[in-house]
């Protein structure tokens, strides 16, 4: 299964992650939970439906962080 996650393509090995939240957690160890945001082929994921949310081949995942400033 091929994923893009921020732009860099990630070719998925058996046994896919089962869900967002598990993809987050394999393919980005460094995720810190708070204060970002996931969109899933341009539709924001509500962070309690990363755990219910399947991912599908060629998904495309963005993870924005929020920061401060103006």
């Amino acid at each position: 299964m091929q994923v893009t996650i921020n732009n860099q393509k990630h070719s998925l090995t058996l046994p896919y992650p089962p869900h967002l939240l598990a993809l987050l957690e394999t393919y980005v160890p460094d995720l810190k939970v708070k204060g970002i945001a996931v969109a899933l082929n341009d539709q924001v994921i509500p962070r309690p439906q990363w755990s219910e949310t399947i991912i599908t081949d060629q998904a495309d995942i963005l993870i924005i962080t929020a920061t401060q400033g103006g």
